[in-house]
Order: structure tokens, then sequence, then C-alpha cells
């Protein structure tokens, strides 16, 4: 058997490419651009607004990559009441910056969970 690794480098040079790759640089000092994949996103999505806000993401009903990151639509239970069909949702925009990260979310409807979705022309 033979080595074919390129023995014309010192071991420190080799350890420094070594720590490079395990890092995501490349021989520039760069850092790979990796985006989180869709799930990633989403997960995280409903994790921070739960941690902002207070209330469980029952259901992510939008979702968009765009230039500068995500954005999602996400439907939260405001308010618990008997019956389940009286209890207020919310749909809550929120964006996102390219690792996943919340900028920002603004509370776009309120609705009782029982009623159809009046931008739909449901009512």
């Amino acid at each position: 058997m033979t080595n074919t690794k390129n023995t014309s480098q010192s071991p420190n040079s080799q350890k420094d490419q070594e720590s490079q790759e395990s890092h995501g640089t490349d021989e520039h000092g760069t850092a790979d651009e990796r985006r989180p994949a869709p799930m990633e996103v989403l997960r995280a999505a409903r994790a921070q607004l739960a941690e902002l806000t207070g209330l469980a993401p029952e259901s992510v009903t939008s979702f968009e990559q765009t230039e500068d990151g995500w954005t999602l639509e996400v439907e939260v239970l405001e308010l618990a009441r008997v019956p389940d069909t009286m209890s207020l949702m919310a749909s809550y925009q929120v964006e996102l910056d390219r690792d996943g990260l919340v900028t920002g979310y603004r509370r776009v409807q309120r609705y009782e969970r029982g009623r159809s979705d009046a931008r739909r022309g449901g009512r």
C-alpha cells in the first residue's frame, strides 16, 4: 500500500487545512454559505414564536423562501375555550433571516376556531 497523501505539506499545514475543512472554511478563510433546510426553518420558527409570544403554534399555513430569508404564516391558539370550536385562534406572519432566526412577527388575523376563513370567501 502506498500513501497517496501530499507529503510536500508540513504536518502543521495539514492540520490547518483539516481544521478549516471541519469548520466550514476554505483556503481563503471564507465560511461556506449553508442555508438551513426548510424543516429546520419550520421547527426553529415555531419554537422561537412560542418563546416570544408564550403561545403554542398549531400549524404553519404558509411558507416561502425570500431573498432575505423566509416568511411564514403560523396559526396559534390564543385563548382556549369550551367547546374547543369556540377557542380563539390567530394567524401570525413571521419573518426570518437566512439563518432561520426570527427578525419580526405580527398578528394578521384573529378568529374563533369553528369559523371559516373570511379571506377565502367563507363568511
